[in-house]
């Protein structure tokens, strides 16, 4: 199984996480889900997979969820769900998948985790600090 990331191009994390795993021996399946989207038992299932919650996943920072009302704490996993079907930004990303398992990487260096293979030679986080292998 290749490495898959669900991937925002415009998120600096994001891109930083999949040129991880392009350094390593497998290219990754790249999703672009604020594209494609998802449907609710995928990001069930994916959530799941990474044991996130609803809650737990929620982007806040640059993001409408605050001003769509959703970080009140009352607000419901299903309210939630909902909100992030229609609008993909609000959940939090990368999200990778690969046989070792599936975690929201976030730091950066989280993907490493879950890689089979390492990446070769020194990587970098987003603001050029290197990532101990």
């Amino acid at each position: 199984m290749r490495p898959v990331i669900h991937h925002n191009p415009d998120c600096g994390t994001s891109r930083n996480v999949l040129a991880i795993l392009q350094a390593g021996e497998v290219a990754p399946v790249v999703v672009e889900y604020l594209v494609e989207g998802w449907t609710r038992a995928q990001l069930l299932a994916l959530l799941a997979a990474a044991g996130l919650t609803p809650r737990a996943a929620l982007r806040l920072s640059k993001s409408p969820a605050a001003a769509l009302g959703l970080t009140d704490p009352a607000v419901s996993d299903d309210a939630l769900l909902d909100a992030m079907l229609e609008h993909p930004v609000l959940v939090n990303r990368p999200i990778v998948c690969t046989p070792k398992g599936v975690r929201l990487c976030r730091p950066s260096e989280a993907v490493l985790e879950i890689m089979e293979t390492r990446p070769k030679g020194p990587i970098y986080k987003e603001d050029g600090t290197k990532i101990p292998l």
